[in-house]
């Protein structure tokens, strides 16, 4: 499978980046299996809510500046956001006004960005499960968002599969909770963003 000419960008932050396998991610992964051009903006410990200047709507508003083509945008629901506490935030009723310091704004900006300037199919990732009910409020936020605006979810969280891996399993596949390693992203979390995106670009 080839898709030289296919561009895909991959907003994120630390999970996105690889910080816990040497700096390969699913980016990487997604480059060698569909030989695509996967762009990787990526900064470890940001947050979509943008409370600094490194947050996703900032890193997004400075980038897609010089960035001409993609063909399929993916984005990652940050862990960060619900451990600073960010405030979820109101989804917007219209298209047009973004609170982008709350989690909801953050993301319906992200969205509308994307599509005003590339028209490309967007897909939002989560972290596969871990005990956390503030991340766990996020997704359901980023459900209703996805319903508003029709983009897609590659939802770890929620994959029966993945939930069900046995323990010598996810502490070979993840570092930590959040953080996956090499062999994680290569045998666990890769295949599930190669399934997705083989079909959708």
């Amino acid at each position: 499978m080839e898709m030289q000419s296919k561009t895909i960008i991959f907003l994120g932050s630390s999970v996105t980046y690889g910080s816990a396998s040497g700096g390969y991610s699913m980016c990487e992964y997604i480059a060698e299996k569909l030989k695509c051009n996967a762009i990787k903006w990526a900064v470890s410990g940001t947050t979509l809510a943008d409370i600094n200047e490194e947050s996703y709507v900032n890193r997004l508003k400075k980038n897609i500046k010089n960035q001409e083509k993609c063909d399929m945008f993916v984005c990652q629901l940050s862990t960060n956001d619900s451990y600073k506490e960010i405030p979820m935030g109101k989804i917007d009723e219209n298209k047009n006004e973004f609170d982008v310091g709350t989690i909801s704004g953050a993301i319906e900006f992200i969205v509308s960005t994307v599509r005003n300037k590339w028209k490309c199919p967007i897909a939002f990732f989560t972290g596969t499960y871990f005990g956390n009910e503030r991340y766990a409020e996020m997704r359901e936020t980023l459900i209703k968002i996805s319903k508003k605006w029709d983009i897609d979810i590659i939802d770890l969280w929620n994959d029966k599969e993945m939930r069900n891996i046995s323990k010598q399993d996810y502490e070979m596949y993840m570092k930590d909770p959040v953080h996956p390693t090499k062999i994680g992203y290569e045998q666990w979390w890769g295949p599930k963003f190669l399934e997705y995106l083989s079909k959708k670009i």
